[in-house]
């Protein structure tokens, strides 16, 4: 183990994988690490040749890791939009459980972590971040540790500090993350999932407004328990409420005051992908409810999470993982959370029928639609019921334009 500053580990890394494929994992969420970045960037020579391998959020991670070489990853962002359409980013259309699979056997040349200053063991935790990193820590490559004083020390994964081939140490902030607030339209939503949420559930949330929208609704609720890929800032009032007596996440985005909550409150723990999205793990808990977004969803019951206006800008994440292991789930609820319109009102996100190749979820995973308008339970429901019901969660001013458009296709058939 060596100790090197944050320029000099940049350069170790151009050293070592010259000439070998390159190829560097990268932690995502807060754990980014944005010193790292920075070295590349000031010497972008170092970085010729390297791609870099990671699940980069967007929204969460804004550092284009592509425009410095090259970069992998399974979310398409408006941050690294550019590099996508160059062909410098290769995106990776998988679910986060089979993220899990392909980060423990794609091939690495060496990895990054980002760690919490070692205990009196010698132990570091990965903080805030175990989502995907114990998929590659044990695997043989070279192994760089950014240790943060600032990164807390969480209940869950960790590492011997003697483990890492070369530690750099830092003191900075991790990288924050904002949800927003939530409009009047997510406010009927919250009041619907609210609804259909039952005592002693334990409740699952994506990135985004649904995510904001589901911890909203648990406030005044007793006995609940969270099981989720990522928690964020809102969790912060559920827990000060009372609501919630356990939580079982992988990555925390939010405000620095979210992470100094995630290491106190020991109601808190942290878990890789492998065990938060596993199926089998989720069919176990009893009424999980699982919120989760997407951009538009059609008259079969599919939808999209992950196309506009014909373009790559997201993708599938933890959505098909979450929905599949709450509709296996005793008393789950398996939840997919939209407004009804966008554009202010012009554009419908009920649609008749998505674009081709536009299908995130097909509609046999599909459970609860919920819009501002209420809440449309397709399990169980024939191909005009499910429709019907729908149309009946659209926005009133765009029904009559989807019957219509049902009325045609049906004859189609």
């Amino acid at each position: 183990m060596i100790r090197l500053g944050a320029d000099q580990a940049a350069q170790r890394l151009a050293d070592r994988l010259r000439g070998t494929g390159g190829r560097v994992f990268i932690p995502a969420g807060a754990a980014e690490p944005l010193a790292l970045f920075d070295a590349f960037s000031a010497d972008p020579e170092m970085a010729a040749g390297l791609t870099f391998v990671g699940a980069f959020l967007p929204g969460a991670n804004r550092r284009d890791w592509a425009g410095l070489s090259r970069a992998e990853g399974t979310f398409v962002s408006a941050d690294w939009r550019a590099s996508f359409e160059a062909g410098r980013f290769a995106f990776q259309p998988l679910t986060y459980f089979q993220t899990w699979s392909w980060l423990a056997t794609t091939p690495l040349d060496a990895a990054v972590f980002h760690v919490s200053a070692p205990d009196a063991e010698g132990r570091c935790s990965l903080g805030v971040a175990t989502d995907f990193a114990p998929a590659v820590i044990g695997r043989g490559l070279l192994k760089v540790a950014l240790v943060n004083r600032q990164m807390p020390a969480t209940r869950g994964p960790g590492a011997p500090l003697g483990g890492f081939d070369v530690v750099v140490e830092i003191d900075a902030p991790l990288a924050t993350y904002d949800a927003g607030t939530l409009d009047p339209v997510f406010d009927r939503i919250s009041a619907t999932i609210a609804q259909l949420t039952p005592e002693g559930a334990s409740v699952q949330f994506g990135i985004g407004k649904a995510g904001v929208a589901a911890l909203a609704a648990l406030e005044g609720r007793k006995g609940l328990k969270i099981h989720s890929g990522m928690v964020s800032d809102p969790l912060l009032a559920v827990l000060d409420s009372g609501a919630v007596d356990e939580v079982v996440t992988g990555l925390a985005l939010g405000s620095p005051a979210l992470f100094e909550r995630c290491a106190a409150d020991r109601r808190i723990r942290f878990e890789p992908v492998s065990f938060t999205h596993d199926i089998a793990t989720l069919a176990a808990i009893p009424r999980l409810v699982a919120v989760n977004s997407a951009l538009e969803v059609d008259l079969f019951g599919q939808a999209n999470a992950e196309f506009m206006d014909g373009r790559q800008v997201s993708g599938v994440g933890g959505l098909t993982d979450f929905l599949r292991g709450a509709r296996l789930s005793e008393g789950g609820v398996p939840i997919v959370a939209l407004n009804a319109t966008a554009r202010r009102g012009q554009v419908s996100r009920i649609v008749p029928r998505l674009a081709p190749g536009a299908v995130s979820v097909p509609r046999a995973d599909m459970g609860v639609v919920v819009t501002e308008f209420g809440a449309a339970d397709l399990r169980g429901l024939g191909l005009d019921e499910r429709a019907r019901a729908l149309i009946g969660v659209a926005a009133p001013e765009h029904r009559d334009g989807l019957s219509d458009a049902w009325d045609q296709m049906r004859r189609a058939m």
